[in-house]
């Protein structure tokens, strides 16, 4: 049978019908002996989603629910092949360990690498066995897998033996000799006979083990209560549906992580209880074992107990207990009381030093690992190898979390690499953020085209008849970073005969190449988007994709899906739109500096353009003419496009963005904060009106199944440093509507020092909230609603080859246009509850992109500053600007660099920072005293200085280095005046974007128009120029994402 047979969908015959409301799973493996009985064995095999068990196998393993719950990560080992799951042991670890577990297992079920399957042993009539009278709900799970084992055995025609592994011994002496070919053994058995040699997978038992005993005798030791039992699940739901319990997400400040954390309303109970702000969980008694990210219950204090955060910078929790700084207004607090989901994840660790360890005494093989995230408790684990790894990051997983218990137990994984070593650094970020950058395998390559000088890849003649085809009537082009190979998106503008213009917008045809459900699909989906580090990325999609066929190279032949709009010829007014799917072949493929130097009229970038060479001058003066009106067309209608949406409620806000620069070894050369182009924005503005009209046209089409992007207004508290800071400069900030908002940061210009509104607007983008994927059906529709860029409806198109959202926004494009057309809909549409499981698991893995994105850059940062002599190397001081005070410090923003820290003003001894005559800074003894807008300190010998906001100050840069966490940069104020003289030119340039003359005159005509849609936006280009991966068609992601890829302050009461 070839694979498209073997993928076809299986009779239901005599089984079950699945529930409404069963998994997904399960509904695509109702299978019955009648169904394949007449198969080849080898067919017999098959499961959901096209995965076939290995043939070459000697036997089919199936793991009972205890087995799955404890040794799932050896499971995974890919050697370990012939794994066959029962859905009752799925079910069964969703419950006991919460969803992130649960979605491991899923992922490893639809990963082509691992042979294994998905039974749904429930939902077909002769597994399905009822709970006996009586019978604990452990012995019918272990009886449930256990028959439906033999039941597969007799399906595979006795053929294939089967090997049950459970942890339950009454079980394997009930059912060990019961039924020939199905053999019933403990895991640690099964492990010992069949993979002796398996070394890893051993070593990972024992851990396992040897975690499992220490818990079992903790729980029979004496030992007090360290923590309040949880409460029962169904005591929790009743409280929360009464409203004496509150639902939220616990996050933790990882500034102060021993002490305070923040539980952010989620459900219902943002809108029942009437609370304004998060609630407060004051010290670990309080948080009673619940860990970051998880789903918790809490319970509202009196509020002669509510307390307020503290307002001094610290760099741990041990400097914030010595401060003794007064709180800030108390806000709501609260105790947690029980735990509805746990957030456990892998964790990178730091073995204790070979004195910290001996200093344990006799308990050395019971260690405290202490975690690289700052918000995560220290781990107990069972180990005799810690002086071997104490100079390496290790992973591990937390397994328990008993209330007699001051931490939590778990056990080791793998070791990472050396600390301080990039490649180990790295793989702790990527495993920090649960991002799995295994290569493509086998199987999703072979679904791949093939383009070879051998096999050169061409366009289809079906395909040339049902797509329109550009390639000859078309100026298109691309825009892009240099270097850049993987080009998603290029434009088109040209002059229609009756005079209008016409505007296309053109992005590569991912769907074409990636079908539904394809292994590559389940892949993609899986992935989510592209990994970008500072120094490297991790593909969403395989090469001979992204930076091949789908890429919209200059001079050859790709398929498109465009939107293309008639545009009346003065006032741009958009007449009619056009969508569907193209040939095109782009003329140009520029890059951002030479399109800008054509902009401005400088021809001599013409040298630089490739396409140009070889041609005669008559030739080349015609084309160049050509090239440089449309690139002067497409930036007039940007700039009218622009100007319409200032009026609506423009949002011009700011961020920091670094390019690393790195010579061949990796070597860290310097960094440079990227500048921006007008041409940047020319083509952010055709993308975001091409995200808004697909985005209009879907929502029409399947009003209850569209993916569209929301950005809900922030909360007006999250303005009130931003409107204290404004205040100081004579700037008022109204922040009531996005309209009002954008005119005041216009009208708070500075004009002896320009970095003033630059940071405002950093202020204003810190406040924002996130912006995230949904689905249409599970939200009223004034919901929708765009705040950053002022839409009414918005969503991702315009890159598919990095993101997955746009290729279901593709597929849904298609679906309408063929609906329109009265033709079926060749793919199979996710329903709005599918649509949104994969909304939220989208939403994850972008933040967990910007946050790996973040973390590496700021890891570069550190290599730039480590090992400089911070007294003499001149990198080492630069001006910087205070932007916020606090009580025993200022934070300060450094231009050159782009980075953002606190600077002390008394330091760990208790002394404060003077300036004498030379303005030069020294430690001496006194106080500080914090106003709203300024901080003085004083000597006990009289002398004072006073530090305002927007100072410039000269300041000493060095790094604070860390064993077990990540390295940090440190900031130290040695003088009171200014490093250098502020060069307005290079402010300027660096401040993204701000408004041109030309743009101010384009929106007041336009404004006496009355013509208003849309918004402004930022644009920060990225480029990584050696990896080759274009991100023009992000450009204008800064309002809705920039508060995640942006340096978050350390004033950051807990990361959002």
């Amino acid at each position: 049978m070839g694979g498209a047979e073997l993928r076809a969908p299986l009779r239901e015959v005599g089984s079950h019908p699945a529930p409404r409301g069963a998994p997904a799973a399960a509904r695509l493996t109702l299978l019955t002996s009648h169904t394949c009985f007449h198969c080849q064995p080898r067919c017999l095999r098959l499961l959901a989603d096209g995965k076939l068990l290995s043939g070459d196998v000697t036997h089919y393993v199936v793991p009972d629910w205890k087995v799955v719950q404890d040794y799932l990560e050896i499971l995974e080992f890919p050697e370990l092949k012939g794994i066959l799951f029962m859905q009752t042991a799925c079910q069964t670890l969703q419950h006991q360990r919460g969803r992130r577990q649960y979605n491991k297992l899923r992922n490893l079920l639809k990963d082509t690498r691992h042979d294994c399957v998905l039974f749904a042993n429930e939902f077909q009539q002769h597994c399905y066995l009822p709970r006996e009278r009586g019978e604990s709900m452990e012995k019918w799970q272990t009886r449930s897998v256990y028959n439906a084992a033999v039941w597969y055995y007799h399906h595979c025609q006795d053929r294939m033996p089967i090997v049950m592994v459970t942890e339950d011994e009454e079980a394997i002496q009930q059912y060990g000799s019961e039924t020939e070919g199905v053999f019933v053994i403990s895991f640690k058995n099964y492990l010992d006979n069949f993979w002796p040699d398996l070394k890893a997978a051993h070593e990972l038992c024992d851990s396992i083990l040897q975690s499992r005993r220490e818990r079992e005798n903790e729980s029979q030791e004496s030992h007090g209560k360290e923590y309040a039992e949880h409460l029962p699940l169904e005591v929790l739901e009743a409280g929360i549906k009464s409203g004496r319990y509150i639902q939220g997400i616990l996050n933790v400040n990882k500034h102060r992580a021993q002490i305070e954390a923040f539980v952010r309303l989620q459900g219902a109970s943002c809108k029942d209880s009437g609370l304004v702000s998060d609630i407060l969980i004051h010290g670990m008694k309080a948080r009673n074992r619940s860990i970051h990210g998880d789903v918790v219950v809490v319970e509202l204090l009196s509020k002669n107990e509510w307390k307020g955060r503290t307002a001094a910078l610290c760099e741990n929790d041990s400097d914030d207990k010595a401060l003794g700084d007064p709180p800030s207004e108390p806000m709501p607090t609260g105790r947690v009381v029980g735990i509805l989901q746990k957030n456990w994840r892998d964790y990178v660790v730091t073995f204790p030093s070979k004195e910290e360890v001996q200093s344990q005494g006799k308990n050395a093989q019971k260690i405290l690992v202490t975690p690289w995230d700052h918000r995560v408790p220290k781990i107990r684990i069972s180990t005799q190898q810690a002086e071997a790894l104490q100079d390496f990051r290790v992973v591990v997983r937390i397994d328990s979390w008993e209330s007699t218990s001051v931490y939590p137990n778990g056990h080791f994984v793998r070791v990472l690499g050396r600390i301080g070593d990039l490649e180990g650094e790295i793989a702790t970020i990527l495993v920090e953020n649960s991002i799995s950058v295994v290569p493509f395998s086998e199987a999703q390559m072979c679904e791949m085209p093939v383009n070879t000088p051998g096999n050169p890849w061409k366009v289809s003649p079906e395909e040339e008849r049902e797509r329109k085809d550009l390639r000859e009537t078309h100026l298109v082009f691309s825009i892009d970073p240099k270097g850049c190979e993987d080009v998603d998106d290029a434009l088109s503008v040209r002059t229609l005969a009756n005079g209008n213009l016409e505007l296309g917008v053109h992005i590569a045809d991912v769907t074409h190449f990636v079908p539904p459900n394809s292994y590559i699909d389940i892949e993609a989906r899986t992935r989510a988007t592209t990994y970008y580090l500072a120094d490297r990325r991790y593909d969403m999609l395989p090469s001979v994709l992204s930076a091949d066929l789908c890429s919209l190279l200059g001079g050859v032949d790709r398929y498109a899906v465009s939107v293309i709009w008639e545009l009346d010829k003065t006032s741009y007014e958009i007449k009619k739109v056009w969508y569907g799917r193209t040939i095109i072949r782009s003329a140009y493929k520029l890059f951002y500096e030479a399109a800008q130097e054509l902009l401005d009229g400088n021809f001599h970038a013409v040298d630089d353009i490739p396409e140009f060479r070889g041609l005669d001058e008559k030739s080349r003066q015609a084309k160049l003419e050509e090239l440089v009106w449309a690139i002067g067309k497409l930036t007039d209608v940007a700039r009218h496009i622009r100007a319409k949406r200032d009026h609506c409620g423009a949002l011009e806000l700011e961020g920091v963005e670094i390019l690393v620069q790195l010579d061949e070894k990796k070597n860290i050369h310097d960094l440079i904060p990227k500048q921006p182009l007008e041409v940047h924005e020319t083509v952010a503005e055709c993308m975001i009106l091409a995200n808004h009209w697909v985005a209009k046209k879907i929502w029409e089409s399947f009003p209850h199944q569209a993916l569209l992007r929301q950005h809900p207004p922030p909360h007006q508290e999250f303005f009130s440093e931003l409107r204290e800071c404004a205040k100081a400069k004579g700037f008022f900030i109204d922040t009531r509507s996005n309209k009002t908002l954008a005119d005041s940061l216009d009208n708070a210009n500075d004009p002896n020092d320009p970095i003033v509104n630059k940071l405002l607007r950093s202020m204003a983008t810190q406040a924002m909230s996130n912006a995230l994927y949904f689905s249409t059906g599970s939200c009223a529709e004034e919901e929708f609603h765009h705040y950053g860029l002022a839409l009414d409806k918005y969503t991702h198109f315009t890159s598919p080859i990095r993101r997955y959202s746009d290729i279901v926004v593709h597929r849904l494009l298609m679906a309408a246009i063929s609906k329109d057309k009265k033709m079926e809909i060749k793919d199979n549409l996710f329903s709005n509850k599918d649509l949104e499981e994969l909304c939220r698991h989208i939403n994850n893995r972008n933040r967990a992109a910007q946050h790996s994105q973040k973390q590496s850059t700021e890891l570069f940062q550190c290599m730039y500053f480590k090992d400089k002599d911070p007294e003499n190397e001149e990198r080492c001081i630069s001006d910087g600007v205070i932007y916020s005070i606090r009580t025993n410090g200022v934070l300060v923003f450094i231009p050159r660099f782009g980075i953002k820290g606190a600077a002390y003003l008394r330091n760990k001894d208790g002394l404060v920072i003077s300036c004498g005559s030379d303005s030069r800074s020294e430690w001496k003894p006194g106080s500080l005293q914090r106003y709203q807008n300024k901080i003085t300190s004083t000597t006990t010998g009289g002398e004072s200085v006073t530090f305002h906001l927007f100072d410039h100050v000269t300041v000493r840069i060095s790094v604070q280095a860390s064993r077990c966490h990540s390295d940090t940069i440190r900031l130290e104020i040695i003088s009171n005046k200014p490093y250098m003289r502020p060069d307005t030119e290079l402010l300027h340039q660096s401040s993204l974007l701000l408004k041109s003359d030309l743009v101010k005159e384009v929106t007041r005509s336009v404004e006496e128009a009355q013509l208003a849609q849309e918004v402004k936006v930022n644009v920060i280009q990225e480029d990584y120029q050696k990896y080759c991966q274009t991100k023009g068609s992000s450009l204008y992601t800064l309002l809705e994402e920039i508060r995640d890829l942006a340096l978050l302050d350390v004033s950051n009461s807990y990361e959002m």
